[in-house]
């Protein structure tokens, strides 16, 4: 059973996992392994947030670079690519409403990388949401 919370803490819970999906990638480590060696288990929805990172990686990147125009995922930034991916993943789930998700996605981008970032990641996984929404039907 995953655990969820109210908003704000779904939101720290995002942004704990971007952490961690970050730190990953700087120590060319596994998010396994990172959380592993944290002193204390993070919350039950960011460790959901990276099992889905890590079960949909390979769908994520290839729906992101599908999407993204002219721009290959070693061209943008960790950061951004991370926050989409941890995005696709959770539209891939479906437990959550793809508006929340989308939103968090583009504060989280804003608040943390550009205003530039922003909008592509806002613009990158709007076309990945509609065309998930397409394949559903």
């Amino acid at each position: 059973m995953v655990v969820h919370g109210d908003g704000s803490s779904r939101r720290e819970a995002r942004e704990r996992a971007i952490e961690l999906a970050y730190e990953a990638h700087i120590r060319s480590a596994s998010t396994d392994e990172i959380v592993e060696a944290l002193p204390i288990e993070p919350e039950p929805f960011v460790l959901h947030l990276l099992a889905m990172f890590n079960e949909h990686r390979d769908e994520s990147d290839r729906r992101l670079e599908e999407k993204a125009r002219g721009w290959s995922l070693s061209r943008m930034a960790v950061l951004d690519r991370i926050i989409m991916e941890l995005a696709v993943a959770e539209l891939l789930d479906g437990e959550t409403p793809p508006g929340a998700i989308m939103s968090e996605a583009v504060e989280l981008a804003g608040r943390y990388s550009t205003e530039e970032s922003s909008r592509f990641v806002n613009g990158v996984l709007g076309a990945v949401r509609r065309q998930l929404e397409a394949e559903v039907g």
